[in-house]
C-alpha cells in the first residue's frame, strides 16, 4: 500500500512594522520661527540699550563753575564824595551859586545840570557845609553802571542860626572803558542802614575742660597777654605756633581776664576770652575779645 508523504511549508516571517519617529515638519512655518527669533532678540537688546542709557542720564551731573571777580569800587566812591561835596555845600551869593553850578558840570550829565539848575535860587536864605559823608554801600549794576548809597552831614546856617542836618541819599554813577565817570541819576532820598536785633548765642562751658587744666590755662594766658602787646615776633614764637598772631607794639598795660570759657575737642582746647587792658597813651580802658585754640605738648600753645 503506497504511503503518501505530505510536507507542509513553512510560512516566512513577516517583517515587523517599525514605529515611526515623530518628526515636525519645518517647511512653511521656519520664515515665522526666524521672525519671532529676531523679534525676541531685538527686545531684550532695545531693553538693555535704554537701561544702560537711563544710568548715563541719571548720573551724569553738570557742574557750573562760576568764578568771582573782585570789583574794585574805590574810584567811584572817591567820584561820589567829590560830587556830594559839591552838590550839597552852598553859599548865598549869586557869584558863588554859579560857580558851584559851574563845578558841577564836571559830575552831571547835560539832562541832571537842567534839572538842578534851580535846587538854589539866588533868595535861598541859608548857607551849607558839608562836615561828613558816610558811604553805606555800593552795588554794581551792570558792567558800567554802579548805586552808591551814603549819608550825608551838612551844618546850615541862617542868619545867626547854625543846625546839623544829616540825610541819606542815593545816586547812580557810569563808568566807562577809560575810567571816566558821570553821574546819571539825581541824588535820591534813601534810608541808611539802621541797629540789627539780631544776638548770637552766648558761648557756654560744657564741663569738658577739668579744673587743674583749667588753671593752667589761666595761668598761661596770664603770662601770654602780659606780653603780648609790646612783644617782638620772635618773643611771640615761644607761645604762638604758625604766626597766629603778630606784634602790635602797643603801650598796654594787662588788667585782667574776663570770663574766659573753655571747651575741649579733638586734644585742642577751645577759648573765648576778654582781656582788659590799660592804654598807656590815652589813659582809656580797652577790652579786646579773643577766639583761640590751645594745644599742649610739653606746654601750652596757641595754635590757631
Amino acid at each position: 500500500m503506497m504511503k503518501i508523504k505530505i510536507e507542509r511549508k513553512e510560512k516566512p516571517n513577516k517583517p515587523k512594522k517599525q514605529k515611526k519617529t515623530p518628526t515636525i515638519k519645518v517647511g512653511t512655518h521656519k520664515k515665522l520661527t526666524i521672525a519671532l527669533w529676531v523679534l525676541l532678540i531685538g527686545s531684550v537688546s532695545f531693553g538693555m540699550y535704554k537701561n544702560f542709557t537711563a544710568i548715563d542720564i541719571h548720573t551724569v551731573h553738570e557742574k557750573e563753575i562760576i568764578k568771582q571777580q573782585i570789583v574794585d569800587t574805590n574810584k567811584v566812591e572817591s567820584f561820589a564824595e567829590s560830587f556830594v561835596n559839591e552838590y550839597f555845600s552852598w553859599q548865598q551869593s549869586q557869584d558863588s551859586i554859579d560857580k558851584r553850578n559851574e563845578r558841577l558840570k564836571n559830575y552831571l550829565t547835560v539832562e541832571l545840570q537842567q534839572l538842578n539848575v534851580d535846587m538854589i535860587r539866588s533868595d535861598i536864605p541859608t548857607s551849607s557845609t558839608v562836615k561828613n559823608i558816610q558811604i553805606w554801600n555800593v552795588s554794581q549794576k551792570d558792567d558800567n553802571t554802579f548805586e552808591v548809597l551814603f549819608s550825608v552831614e551838612q551844618q546850615i546856617t541862617e542868619n545867626e542860626t547854625k543846625k546839623t542836618v544829616e540825610s541819606t541819599y542815593s545816586v547812580t554813577i557810569y563808568d566807562d572803558e577809560f575810567d571816566n565817570m558821570i553821574i546819571i541819576k539825581n541824588p535820591t532820598m534813601s534810608s541808611r542802614p539802621q541797629k540789627s536785633d539780631h544776638n548770637p548765642k552766648a558761648i557756654e562751658s560744657d564741663g569738658t575742660v577739668d579744673a587743674v587744666t583749667t588753671e593752667e590755662i589761666n595761668n598761661f594766658l596770664r603770662t601770654f597777654f602780659k606780653l603780648y602787646p609790646t612783644a617782638t615776633e620772635s618773643e611771640l614764637a615761644y607761645y604762638v605756633s604758625n604766626k597766629t598772631l603778630k606784634p602790635i607794639g602797643k603801650d598796654y598795660v594787662f588788667v585782667e581776664l574776663v570770663n574766659p570759657i573753655y571747651t575741649m575737642s579733638e586734644n585742642k582746647v577751645t577759648v573765648n576770652v576778654s582781656v582788659k587792658y590799660l592804654d598807656q597813651e590815652t589813659k582809656a580802658t580797652h577790652i579786646s575779645q579773643f577766639n583761640l585754640n590751645l594745644a599742649k605738648s610739653t606746654t601750652w600753645m596757641i595754635v590757631q
